[in-house]
């Protein structure tokens, strides 16, 4: 019997080989918040019968199901691949760095096609039962990574689903050790795309990543349910530097709007030989939008530059993860 409260909760995640194909959970994710949801539509009769002063219940119908919400997570060394390969598109296979236990992932920028996650929640009743909510057909529609001084380095995924099914066996979940990646392990990098050196400064990072797709896609013949969203723009990569004020570097580019590669690291303990548990977003161009710095008083002068990133016409952005993980 579980606590019954959000310490009994747990998500479990697996990929689907077909959109909206239930496939029991293979990973576990330790997450911090989230609010996965039913969303239904209902139409109801207004028919008028004399005397009647009511609508009648049986004649509400529901017209459409579908799921939306949010999962929230720290970065952690073991177990993102999954969440990673469904935001960013790529089909990864873990490559075995020399003969160690360590094992890089390599995120680049693709079609999201094809990509959808089975995500089963178990919500626990205050007398410790743990009911089953299984989102079927979860497809990312974005991800924003976050870390600041004193923080952890956290994702946050919005999440567009088919259905919920709450027929299925909520699994057993399991956790394998981990730690999370924090501050304390981070590096930001500018310049020359395959030469950037570290940029001084810098108090906290974020960056999101927005896949859009078309998830109105409801047709007859579909039991009120959609077909698999359709990506319907390009790609928009965002994000932000908090930083004091000790070099002209970013205020520079601001200025002139010239381009810069990016990137944003956290390298945490060796797995084996020089192999580091690792994560890292490359941003091969990026171009400041604003945030020149002010005086508003007599402190430490901290611009905020808010970026957005651009394609070079050669590299794609890219996510590059490290762990002891064989497989997503």
């Amino acid at each position: 019997m579980a606590i019954g409260s959000g310490l009994g909760a747990q998500i479990g995640i697996a990929p689907e080989s077909s959109y909206g194909t239930f496939v029991a959970p293979s990973k576990f994710i330790e997450f911090t918040k989230e609010s996965l949801a039913l969303k239904k539509t209902t139409a109801q009769s207004s028919g008028i019968a004399a005397g009647r002063l009511m609508a009648l219940s049986s004649r509400r119908v529901v017209t459409r199901r579908e799921a939306q919400g949010t999962l929230e997570m720290e970065v952690t060394n073991k177990g993102m691949g999954l969440p990673l390969q469904t935001l960013m598109g790529t089909t990864v296979t873990p490559v075995q760095q020399g003969v160690t236990t360590a094992y890089l992932q390599t995120h680049t920028l693709a079609s999201v096609a094809g990509k959808s996650l089975t995500i089963q929640k178990g919500v626990p009743l205050t007398t410790g039962v743990v009911t089953d909510k299984t989102f079927i057909g979860c497809k990312i529609t974005s991800g924003e990574f976050s870390c600041g001084v004193g923080e952890m380095l956290t994702a946050s995924f919005e999440i567009d689903g088919k259905d919920v099914d709450e027929s299925q066996t909520l699994a057993a979940a399991s956790y394998a050790a981990m730690s999370p990646f924090h501050f304390g392990q981070m590096a930001l990098k500018t310049g020359a795309y395959g030469a950037e050196t570290a940029l001084d400064g810098i108090r906290k990072v974020s960056v999101k990543i927005e896949r859009p797709q078309d998830v109105e896609r409801f047709y007859a013949n579909q039991a009120a349910l959609k077909r698999e969203p359709i990506e319907n723009d390009q790609v928009k990569i965002t994000g932000s530097l908090e930083s004091d004020y000790v070099a002209t570097t970013l205020d520079d580019l601001h200025t002139s709007d010239g381009g810069t590669s990016l990137v944003w690291e956290f390298i945490g303990p060796i797995i084996a030989s020089t192999y580091a548990e690792t994560f890292r977003i490359t941003l091969p161009v990026v171009k400041l939008d604003e945030g020149p710095p002010v005086v508003d008083g007599f402190g430490v002068v901290k611009p905020t530059f808010n970026f957005t990133a651009l394609y070079d016409l050669t590299n794609l952005p890219k996510i590059e993860y490290i762990s002891t993980d064989v497989t997503l």
